[in-house]
């Protein structure tokens, strides 16, 4: 049996309690994972913040840059174990993790590697009552050790998306992965010993949340900051956590995000584009889509179209091409989701079509597969409209005009991400314009310049994270004043 380790001070460390992870797509355990208790998170903070005084710390930019560089090929050189663990973890199809996961894992390092070495600090030329003057600059500094909570739904991607600026600053970091998604943050040690990353920088603890590795890490008093994408209701847990000390935070939260099609959209490209929105990585996206509003002249046309869509997708084994549709990623989570498409039937949901537990071969019946599923027929007010399922699921409702259908956008506790889909580029501005979400996308989704912005309104998170916004959050300003 596998058995899967903390990664502490650059070494593997075991220890006597162990759990269990499972795989997605038929049930078997696949390793051991060993769970870390407050002593080894001790010593991965201790760690941490000894490696800010050591080698790493008196690095410059320009060295960190080239040890983040190697850091990614190291990555792209042993793409193919990180592409199995990937998928052994998730059970998401190989086709989609060889096209974004690993690539976009791995490029994280570089590219906050360049954003690093290019951004300025401000410079004044200040007077004085003498008439000397002074020289006012600023200069950024690492924060310290930062904390990185990872979600389980882009393991790679969303730790290294966190990990990469934070290194890049000069940080050191202790990650805890996801206890369902363990193994490519665990071979990422295996890289940075590799490449010569100094032992303490990057360190790994696994476990659960209350009372386990999680809340020791954002409990610490050793950790300077914390970076969190997950659920709103752990986000809150970590806010509160962080309030002791005055520690800054960084929360990517739940979403209840919108999609607005309307009726002089390009046709195919909006089923396209809402096909991957709604159904991508079987719904487990953050920026998802889960609520559609579709123009009424152009409704009943476009709920057949994604009907056909989604019954067409084919539900597989990852290593196969032609699988589009993996299994969510745990039993527990399967009871949640089916949970609410029980209740859409109890509230009287049209099922256009799923709302159930697909067939599946004997040898992959003890995975958690769900069927796509589509709904029409209920209102705003209906939690299947207000409350985030994060599956594989949508409900599709008609408007008559844009400023109702802006209202009803915005009528939600979240604000992470929407589609708008039109030819009408001038409202397209201007509904964008007034969509209170972190991220809107005008005739496309999940397309993304790691230099933008990323971050939530409202319930969705606080802090923006990418290009030079992530420098805001894991450097610390200082002002120098020099009088002539």
């Amino acid at each position: 049996m596998k058995e899967i380790s903390n990664f502490i001070k650059g070494e593997f460390v075991a220890t006597g309690k162990t759990f269990e992870k499972r795989s997605p797509v038929d049930g078997r355990v696949i390793a051991l994972v060993h769970e870390a208790g407050q002593a080894e998170v001790d010593a991965a903070v201790q760690a941490a913040r000894a490696a800010l005084k050591g080698p790493w710390g008196k690095l410059t930019v320009a060295e960190r840059a080239e040890l983040l560089y190697a850091v990614a090929d190291g990555i792209n050189r042993r793409f193919d174990e990180f592409l199995a663990a990937e998928c052994a973890d998730t059970g998401k199809p190989m086709s989609l993790a060889r096209h974004i996961d690993i690539p976009r894992g791995a490029a994280n390092f570089k590219i906050f590697a360049d954003v690093v070495k290019n951004v300025p600090t401000e410079f004044f030329e200040t007077p004085t009552p003498d008439g000397r003057g002074a020289l006012n600059y600023a200069v950024r500094r690492p924060i310290g050790v930062v904390g990185v909570i990872c979600p389980w739904n882009l393991p790679l991607l969303l730790m290294t998306w966190k990990v990469g600026p934070a290194l890049a600053c000069g940080n050191t970091v202790v990650v805890k992965p996801s206890e369902e998604t363990p193994q490519t943050a665990t071979l990422l040690g295996e890289v940075m010993n590799e490449v010569g990353i100094p032992k303490g920088v990057y360190n790994v603890v696994h476990g659960f949340g209350p009372q386990s590795a999680g809340e020791y890490v954002t409990t610490h008093p050793g950790v300077n900051a914390i970076t969190f994408t997950g659920e709103t209701r752990t986000g809150e847990v970590i806010m509160k956590a962080a309030a002791h000390g005055a520690r800054p935070v960084s929360l990517e939260m739940g979403g209840k995000n919108p999609g607005i099609i309307f009726a002089d959209c390009d046709f195919d490209a909006a089923i396209e584009g809402t096909m991957r929105s709604v159904f991508a990585n079987c719904g487990q996206v953050c920026l998802g889509t889960e609520r559609l509003y579709v123009e009424r002249p152009l409704f009943e046309r476009f709920v057949e179209a994604l009907k056909k869509g989604a019954e067409n997708l084919k539900l597989g084994r990852p290593e196969d091409p032609e699988t589009n549709l993996g299994p969510l990623i745990s039993h527990e989570h399967r009871r949640k989701v089916l949970s609410y498409y029980e209740k859409a039937k109890a509230l009287g949901a049209t099922v256009v079509t799923g709302g159930g537990i697909p067939d599946m071969p004997p040898d992959l019946a003890g995975g958690s597969w769900i069927e796509p599923t589509i709904w029409t027929g209920l209102g705003d007010d209906s939690p299947i409209a207000r409350e985030e399922i994060f599956g594989p699921c949508t409900l599709i409702q008609p408007f008559d005009d844009e400023d109702e259908v802006i209202a009803r956008a915005n009528d939600t506790d979240y604000g992470l991400a929407c589609s708008i889909w039109t030819k009408d580029l001038s409202r397209a501005h201007r509904v964008a314009g007034q969509i209170e979400a972190g991220l809107v996308w005008i005739n496309s989704w999940f397309l993304r310049d790691l230099r933008t912005p990323f971050g939530g309104m409202k319930q969705s998170g606080i802090g923006r994270e990418g290009g030079v916004h992530s420098l805001e959050f894991y450097t610390e300003l200082k002002n120098i004043c020099v009088k002539l």
